[in-house]
């Protein structure tokens, strides 16, 4: 699925990975580091995070991206991070290990 952030071209190149568009932008005009995009409110930084692209996500914490922005679903850069980190099976694992681990762990301890 192919995001377009119209408005807003620095947000369309953080979500494709474009670190050089995204670099030549932010030299061009700074204030775009923190700009939103006007349909989903999405930051730069917001965009990266959804994607996973590392190289970006560090360049904008470099030059001080906000990182407590919200979009309009009320989610920051990190909401989607952590999303991004994890898989489904990954939470799949989580729910079915926990239960058994904790049971486990009381077992011991008694």
């Amino acid at each position: 699925m192919n995001v377009i952030f119209s408005l807003q071209p620095i947000c369309q190149a953080a979500y494709n990975n474009d670190f050089n568009e995204v670099q030549l932008l932010l030299e061009r005009n700074s204030n775009y580091l923190n700009i939103q995009d006007s349909t989903g409110g999405d930051t730069p930084l917001i965009c990266a995070c959804k994607q996973g692209n590392n190289r970006i996500v560090r360049y904008l914490l470099r030059r001080n991206a906000d990182v407590n922005l919200r979009n309009k679903k009320d989610r920051t850069c990190l909401h989607y991070a952590v999303r991004k980190r994890f898989t489904f099976l990954d939470y799949v694992l989580i729910i079915i290990l926990m239960p058994v681990m904790l049971i486990g762990y009381l077992l011991m301890v008694s």
